[in-house]
């Protein structure tokens, strides 16, 4: 096969496989919120990362649930959930204080999807997490404290 008829074919191909995802709404076009994400991810501390994500003094709720241990006994694999029972959740995401990086997660959550998201993060030390919840365009977190133990000794 002509290697260009071959490269045409596979861009086109790409190209096909992208446009139905958008039309399925598994992606969505040129998100803009990357670029802030981008800058999130490189930013230290809690208040900065809140301003780079746009939720900067954004209330608490109590609709928003941190599902962890509230003593990790290996800070490696730490497993966290956050669980929106906000209505129209949009964005979620997931940031521990104490680490280098304050976002450890983002995700978007697609109209009519559960609000609901799993991970697992490494923590060097005890720290608040905190749960930042994207809904009807306005901006809430939840507040959580894991214990991080050294040895595993659970004290």
């Amino acid at each position: 096969m002509n290697r260009n008829r071959r490269t045409s074919l596979q861009v086109a191909g790409s190209a096909g496989l992208y446009g139905a995802l958008l039309a399925i709404g598994l992606l969505r076009p040129g998100q803009a919120s990357a670029q802030s994400l981008e800058q999130a991810f490189k930013t230290a501390g809690i208040a900065e990362t809140l301003k780079a994500l746009g939720a900067a003094g954004a209330p608490e709720s109590k609709d928003i649930v941190i599902n962890a241990p509230d003593i990790a006994e290996n800070g490696a694999v730490v497993p966290v959930g956050i669980r929106s029972g906000l209505a129209n959740t949009q964005m979620m995401a997931l940031l521990v204080e104490k680490n280098p990086s304050a976002l450890a997660g983002a995700y978007d959550i697609l109209d009519g999807a559960e609000a609901d998201v799993n991970m697992r993060i490494k923590m060097g030390q005890t720290s608040d997490v905190f749960a930042v919840v994207k809904a009807d365009g306005k901006f809430y977190v939840a507040k959580k404290e894991i214990k991080v133990t050294l040895g595993g000794c659970g004290g």
